[in-house]
């Protein structure tokens, strides 16, 4: 079990500042879900955790400093969904899930039964069956993310980051991959950092939730208390409805303008 912890960390392009002072701590098994309008710095912030980008400040995981760990280390400890992901070509579904296994192959080794194995239950348990001996070039945006994610998943490190893992999916294989990351998170300990627009999946699934704006943190906390009308109307510029149903769910729906 695995913690991840940001202490004043800032990420800067060229003479743009994209998070400013980012501080915060996902315990292991916890889920945070980073939200906020576009370009607010959620992506950025798991940018720096995956080392696309570099970063000031200090990014720890169970206390020790990211940038300490070899690359090779990073990728046992931290698997990465990116918003658009690029497939390499030439390849089928599985060949490519399996790459997820990279970091744990000896260098000029090959992977072990036991990896196998194990790819062929990930893909199982996402109904990946169907793309699994197709080309990956011949898949859809929603069916090439189904892989990405099925593919950090058979990564088993102990943290997962996910931006925009649902938004190329319909409503049926959303549920069904964010289902199975909570219930990773929870059987195992998954320690898990999203940045996702929609803000009742992101209330169901997470533990906390951090609303970003303009690179700042400017509300933290459970759904019930950052998924408020009056919050979101003021970052997002928007008109909603926040309703509660009786199991806790906090559901978030637009006002209609009114016809002119």
């Amino acid at each position: 079990m695995t913690s991840l912890s940001f202490d004043n960390m800032s990420v800067h392009y060229a003479d743009r500042t994209a998070v400013a002072g980012f501080s915060d701590t996902v315990k292991p098994g916890e889920w945070l879900c980073l939200i906020g309008p576009n370009g607010a710095g959620k992506s950025s912030v798991l940018r720096a955790v995956a080392g696309v980008t570099g970063h000031q400040g200090k990014i720890l995981v169970d206390g020790a400093p990211l940038t300490a760990r070899s690359s090779r280390r990073r990728a046992q400890l931290i698997a990465y969904v990116p918003q658009s992901p690029v497939l390499p070509q030439g390849m089928t579904g599985a060949e490519y899930v399996l790459l997820g296994r990279n970091p744990f192959v000896s260098h000029f080794g090959s992977e072990s039964t036991l990896d196998i194995d194990m790819v062929s239950d990930v893909i199982d348990r996402l109904d990946l069956a169907e793309l699994a001996t197709r080309d990956v070039d011949t898949l859809s945006g929603g069916e090439r993310q189904r892989l990405v994610i099925a593919r950090a998943v058979a990564q088993e490190a102990p943290i997962l980051l996910l931006d925009e893992p649902t938004s190329a999916l319909d409503i049926g294989h959303q549920q069904q991959a964010l289902e199975l990351v909570d219930r990773l998170r929870r059987e195992h300990g998954l320690t898990v950092v999203s940045a996702m627009h929609d803000l009742t999946l992101a209330g169901i699934y997470s533990d906390r939730l951090a609303l970003l704006h303009a690179g700042h943190c400017v509300a933290h906390g459970n759904a019930e208390e950052v998924l408020r009308p009056e919050t979101l109307g003021e970052f997002y510029g928007v008109s909603v409805r926040v309703h509660r149903d009786d199991d806790g769910t906090i559901i978030v729906v637009p006002n209609r303008s009114p016809l002119i």
